[in-house]
């Protein structure tokens, strides 16, 4: 029963209507330097919440990078945040042995989480366009193919 109330909610997607602006948010990176939301505009920008302990997020996480690898020069980010239960010295330690190409944040008192929708569950994946605003959410792994069918369409706005 377990089993199958954690697929079904892994395959939920949500997608709002109404597009609403990404929250205000400073990430703090694992070189120590900062990123803010702000920082997010102009660019189609993949938020991804995860944790080493998570075997969805770690699974999925080769698709991530592939996909950044091939958007990157096109104006598309990807932003990787750790959740707050995950020891730093894991999250520096898989980000050096899987060589992510891309940011990854602490979110050492779950202030990033809890902005962004009191997010528990991961991985959740926000997609956010290029004026700053949040136009999907997956819980869960995204399709792939979708997923990449909607950062096309994002990165050929103006």
């Amino acid at each position: 029963m377990v089993i199958a109330a954690a697929v079904g909610m892994g395959a939920w997607v949500y997608s709002g209507a109404g597009q609403s602006a990404a929250p205000e948010s400073t990430f703090v990176l694992l070189d120590g330097s900062k990123q803010t939301t702000a920082e997010l505009k102009g660019k189609v920008t993949l938020v991804n919440f995860w944790a080493t302990s998570c075997t969805t997020c770690v699974a999925e996480m080769p698709e991530i990078i592939s996909t950044y690898r091939k958007y990157q020069a096109q104006g598309f980010d990807t932003l990787a945040v750790a959740m707050s239960y995950d020891p730093p010295s894991y999250v520096v330690n898989f980000v050096e042995t899987r060589k992510l190409p891309f940011k990854v944040a602490l979110d050492n008192t779950g202030t990033v989480a809890k902005a962004w929708g009191d997010v528990q569950l991961t991985p959740t994946t926000y997609i956010v366009n290029k004026r700053g605003e949040i136009v999907k959410r997956y819980v869960g792994a995204p399709d792939f193919a979708e997923l990449h069918r909607l950062i096309e369409k994002l990165l050929a706005e103006a």
